[in-house]
């Protein structure tokens, strides 16, 4: 039996395609199995089946060498076209056939990639929350009831849940970040017209980008490799070139505590803290500057997508078949897109709201040359029950740190926070200039570098012993003394020196709570400080009095008799 890893990479399928341990073919009904075990969480419209993925299966060729990308899988969203296969935009009476798949898909077909199907969505991919859809309620990869933020639901966990390497979203507000947060991804959001938009359902048409869902940056950024490029068929497609990775000089933080919400507030709180200690770590060690602003001005821009003349892009492009379909729209879609008919949305209303975009993205000129602004991707999260009973003030939540971004004219990529959290995941989005895209990929991977993991010790290694010089030499950082959960002993091992060894006893009622210190280990070091770990030590999880599961010094069982 093959192993197959929880996530999918490009490395690793590469590799083993390379090595002669894996097939595409192979891969393929692994995914399609997979799929079907996630049926009732609505990831699909078109789920995986083989009679649609063979075909590219078969036009590969023999070799890996020939393409990129060979062999890769990829997820498509339902707004985006694939030959042959209707395109519904999650609105079935809306479905057509297109004859020809959208320019970036083909650009990805053309490197080796294989669709393996076309993912749910907020109908007309407006909504951030991923339950605004007739094919059923998204639901966010790792916990059933919370949702998987959208419109880009089915994309994002599609990627998290190992049923494709990589997907495409699309991003019109913030549909290409939102879901890569609550997922734990990778969301990568190009300038406005570096990905064509030939073959994409209009949500807002002059503000439309197709996006790339990744479980790592260098995914994201091989993706963005083959995906962008001038497209002459598209009104919209400019040519910006893709630039070397450089870090940026300036890193730009908001000055005032943005807005957390929801039930679980605290938590997005002080993650957020915890990235603000990385980022402000991160300038330090490369001569970044650091400078507080007022994010309000961006708060005003996000104001004008929903709230201005701009909605009346959306009803211009929809509103015939909305008129000619009474009743076939998902309700708070329909009441969204109807709102562009207002009477207040003028020609000279409209024009008022392009002269104030002008007059930030001016601003955003100068501000961010050479330069990124950071911000929480969400500052919260809700359950699908919860916006089910108040479905716009809890979608308009989602979008306080996005809404913006399009309408000047900005590139951004959202980062997990850890990449690892499968309770309450958050992240960070870092935004750039269009053409200053290669500062984000610099910066992002600096950042994901620095993820750290909590790692407990109970012996020399606590702070003041001996050996807590292993974990400062790694760049470890002393948190706290604290203590277990009541489900340990401690032996005094027959070593040299004499260390302690803590084994989780199977009887609990016999268990105790052991004193232990708690670290910050960067997780780029804890290999290195892994091979240190000698027998009858090992490293596993380790039950915290609060509850927490952290990594932590055990012993194995025979070292204690």
């Amino acid at each position: 039996m093959k192993f197959f890893p929880e996530k999918l990479t490009i490395e690793w399928i590469s590799s083993c395609y390379q090595s002669g341990e894996l097939n595409p073919l192979e891969l393929v009904e692994e995914i399609i199995q997979r799929s079907q075990k996630y049926t009732e969480k609505n990831i699909w419209i078109v789920p995986p089946q083989m009679e649609l993925i063979k075909p590219y299966i078969e036009k590969l060729g023999k070799t890996s060498t020939q393409k990129p990308l060979w062999g890769i899988p990829f997820a498509i969203k339902d707004n985006i076209d694939l030959e042959n296969v209707p395109t519904t935009a999650a609105c079935p009476d809306y479905a057509y056939t297109p004859k020809s798949s959208a320019s970036v898909v083909q650009r990805l077909i053309d490197a080796g990639a294989i669709p393996v199907g076309k993912t749910n969505l907020d109908q007309f991919a407006t909504g951030l929350v991923g339950t605004r859809s007739p094919y059923g309620e998204c639901h966010n990869a790792y916990q059933d009831q919370m949702i998987s933020g959208g419109s880009s639901s089915g994309s994002a966990v599609a990627v998290a849940l190992g049923l494709c390497a990589f997907s495409l979203g699309t991003d019109t507000a913030g549909s290409g970040r939102v879901p890569a947060m609550l997922n734990s991804l990778v969301g990568y959001k190009p300038s406005c017209g570096a990905w064509s938009t030939k073959g994409l359902v209009p949500a807002c048409r002059s503000l439309d980008c197709i996006t790339v869902f990744a479980n790592d940056i260098q995914d994201a950024s091989l993706v963005d490799s083959y995906a962008r490029g001038f497209d002459q068929d598209c009104d919209w497609s400019k040519k910006i070139e893709k630039k070397g990775p450089v870090l940026p000089k300036k890193i730009y933080l908001p000055k005032s505590e943005p807005e957390f919400f929801g039930d679980w507030k605290e938590t997005y709180k002080s993650k957020w803290n915890n990235c603000l200690k990385r980022i402000k770590k991160l300038s330090q060690e490369n001569n970044i500057l650091i400078e507080e602003i007022d994010y309000s001005i961006f708060q005003k821009v996000a104001l004008i997508l929903y709230e201005g003349a701009y909605v009346a892009e959306r009803w211009e492009d929809l509103k015939d078949f909305i008129q000619s379909h009474p009743g076939k729209i998902f309700p708070v879609t329909e009441t969204i897109l109807r709102s562009g008919q207002k009477e207040e949305n003028t020609a000279a209303k409209l024009f008022s709201n392009l002269h104030e975009i002008q007059k930030y993205r001016h601003i955003s000129q100068e501000l961010l040359d050479d330069s990124v602004m950071i911000m929480p991707t969400a500052g919260g999260s809700f359950t699908r029950e919860q916006v089910r009973k108040d479905p716009i003030a809890t979608n308009s939540k989602m979008g306080l740190y996005t809404n913006h971004c399009n309408l000047l004219d900005l590139a951004a990529i959202a980062l997990p926070e850890d990449s690892r959290d499968r309770d309450f995941p958050f992240g960070i989005t870092v935004f750039s200039l269009s053409d200053s895209e290669n500062l984000l990929w610099a910066f992002g991977k600096t950042f994901l570098q620095s993820e750290s993991l909590k790692l407990c010790v109970c012996g020399l290694h606590k702070k003041g012993c001996e050996f807590e010089s292993q974990i400062i030499e790694l760049g470890g950082t002393f948190l706290e003394h604290t203590e277990t959960a009541p489900l340990y002993q401690l032996y005094q091992l027959n070593t040299v020196p004499v260390k302690p060894g803590m084994l989780k006893l199977s009887d609990t009622k016999q268990g105790k709570a052991i004193p232990v210190d708690l670290y910050e280990i960067p997780k780029s070091s804890f290999g290195y400080f892994m091979d240190r770990v000698l027998p009858p030590h090992t490293i596993g999880s380790v039950t915290l009095k609060s509850g927490q599961v952290v990594k932590g010094f055990l012993c194995e069982s025979y070292a204690a008799n």
